[in-house]
């Protein structure tokens, strides 16, 4: 878990993914159309893969990906981001980490 923290620290928003998922893919494009440019961790990339979804879970992920933190805080996976988009509350989370 150290890991997951360290890494969800790495950057204002930071989104966990992997290569073939299309939510994951959806939630960096909705981030990027924002002006923010999240750091994104492909961890199907990662050797330590497992530990991290792990990680993942135990934080409050009801799956492993994608996990978007905001200022090292985990704010959810694809519903929870698009709820908080609709809801027009995502905006001033992200504002000082736009590009």
């Amino acid at each position: 878990m150290d890991k997951v923290m360290r890494m969800s620290s790495e950057k204002g928003v930071v989104i966990f993914s992997k290569s073939s998922c299309c939510l994951s893919y959806a939630v960096q494009v909705l981030f990027q159309d924002l002006g923010v440019s999240p750091k994104i961790h492909e961890i199907d990339k990662d050797p330590e893969c497992r530990e991290i979804e792990k990680a993942l879970m135990r934080l409050g992920c009801s799956k492993p990906v994608p996990a978007v933190f905001i200022g090292g805080k985990l704010v959810g996976s694809t519903n929870e981001v698009m709820s908080m988009h609709l809801s027009s509350s995502l905006v001033p989370l992200v504002k000082p980490y736009l590009c």
